[in-house]
């Protein structure tokens, strides 16, 4: 069996190269009582029926790729155990995931591999587990993650599932709004991004949690916002600490925020689209902020802005898939957005991996040419996990923002009446800055 790659499948993997690998990673923090890798063998092997693409690799020519089943697939190649003799505190787990993310998966095989570290400092053990961008998008994986990972439970309510996305057949209306969604989308900025500088391969990890439940609350209760707007805005205000901390002109800083097109009716991939907002840097209160967030996005959702991008790109490409490739170069351009901010919906309930309790699952999304800093959200539970990927050789101080995102959570909350985001526990490797 083959399969073509889609279009945006094929583009990913031409981002790859010397200094940008093509895959995500997520760290899932297991507690006592974690698989060893022989049993997550035979755990994911029985189980791989549910998430057939897991043994899928590269074939045919570089010009045409396409994927194929493996026929010398063995999971035992996939899954790898690295235990250390002292625990592994929060600096050296994130070393560590950083050495394992660098590293290009071989497209020889299947793009996936995890890896157990620990123990961890107070028990447990990481999970890291990439897979490339290619195979899977953030809400593919987190669907991989629940046909092969987390322990089935019964009685958990059923996922829901988003119904197509309709348009109105006014042609006129639509081609105004098209006119203002490319002026909007494509417009470059006039400053210079803090992150718009040559990359190299070497990363840095910080992660940093916060309470899901409260957040919301809040962002609703102070500006009628969703957990995605509040996310937009703890982070501007921990951008705008750091830049503070750097000394650093403080300005409007112009976001990419993808905006996944899938439904579970729908086969795994890749399938998603973005809009672009401007993070109010220079606003300095946190519930000035998130009105303005929320302000920009209601807008963006309003005119479909996703939705009717996907559409025209895809209509461009069967037109001219030379005039598409450049659209996706300019929008792709460092003028366009400064960073990509993603937040991918995970396990609305607790989870388990083999009776290992998940405690986190921080996702951690790779940087682009003058790109050198990327933001990655993902909920497991009630718990609301930011990672942060930034190039070792321009962002410095990545602690410092993973810090502030903890304060700016925290400040959202207080400002609702709460009384804090129970963010951290405080020891536990794989949690904060």
């Amino acid at each position: 069996m083959t399969a073509p790659l889609t279009a945006e499948d094929r583009a990913i993997l031409e981002l790859e190269g010397p200094t940008v690998v093509g895959h995500t990673c997520k760290v899932i923090t297991l507690g006592p009582g974690a698989p060893t890798a022989a049993a997550l063998h035979a755990a994911v092997s029985r189980r791989l029926a549910g998430a057939p693409r897991l043994a899928w690799r590269l074939s045919g020519p570089s010009t045409e790729p396409e994927w194929c089943v493996d026929p010398s697939f063995d999971v035992r190649e996939h899954i790898s155990e690295t235990r250390s003799t002292a625990e592994l505190d929060s600096v050296a787990l994130r070393a560590e995931v950083a050495r394992l993310f660098e590293q290009h998966l071989d497209r020889r095989r299947p793009l996936w591999r995890m890896d157990l570290l620990g123990p961890l400092m107070g028990g447990g053990t990481a999970l890291v587990w990439r897979l490339h961008h290619a195979l899977a998008d953030g809400t593919t994986a987190m669907r991989l993650a629940r046909s092969v990972l987390w322990d089935r439970r019964p009685g958990q309510p059923a996922v829901r599932t988003s119904p197509p996305v309709t348009h109105a057949a006014d042609d006129v209306r639509r081609r105004h709004h098209l006119a203002g969604l490319i002026e909007r989308e494509f417009l470059p900025s006039l400053r210079r991004s803090p992150f718009d500088l040559p990359i190299g391969p070497d990363r840095e990890i910080a992660l940093a949690e916060t309470a899901l439940s409260q957040l919301r609350t809040a962002a609703r209760s102070l500006a009628g916002a969703t957990v995605n707007d509040a996310v937009l805005a703890v982070l501007a205000g921990a951008l705008r600490t750091w830049m503070l901390h750097r000394h650093g002109p403080i300005h409007r800083v112009r976001v990419k925020v993808p905006v996944s097109l899938q439904n579970e009716s729908e086969p795994a991939g890749n399938r998603d689209s973005f809009f672009c907002v401007g993070l109010p840097l220079d606003v300095p209160e946190p519930v000035a902020r998130l009105r303005a967030v929320r302000r920009e996005t209601a807008l963006r959702k309003s005119r479909h802005d996703a939705q009717e991008m996907a559409e025209w790109l895809d209509k461009l490409g069967r037109a001219s898939p030379r005039l598409r490739r450049w659209c996706s170069e300019l929008q792709a351009a460092p003028r366009s957005f400064a960073l990509n901010v993603s937040n991918v919906p995970g396990p609305r309930q607790d989870v388990s991996v083999l009776g290992a309790d998940v405690e986190a699952i921080h996702s951690i999304a790779e940087v682009g040419e003058r790109h050198a800093l990327r933001v990655a959200v993902v909920s497991v539970g009630d718990r609301l996990c930011f990672g942060l990927c930034g190039d070792r050789g321009v962002i410095v101080d990545l602690d410092v923002l993973a810090g502030a995102i903890d304060d700016e959570a925290a400040a959202l909350v207080a400002a609702a009446g709460g009384t804090g985001t129970g963010t951290a526990r405080q020891g536990r490797a794989g949690v904060g800055r």
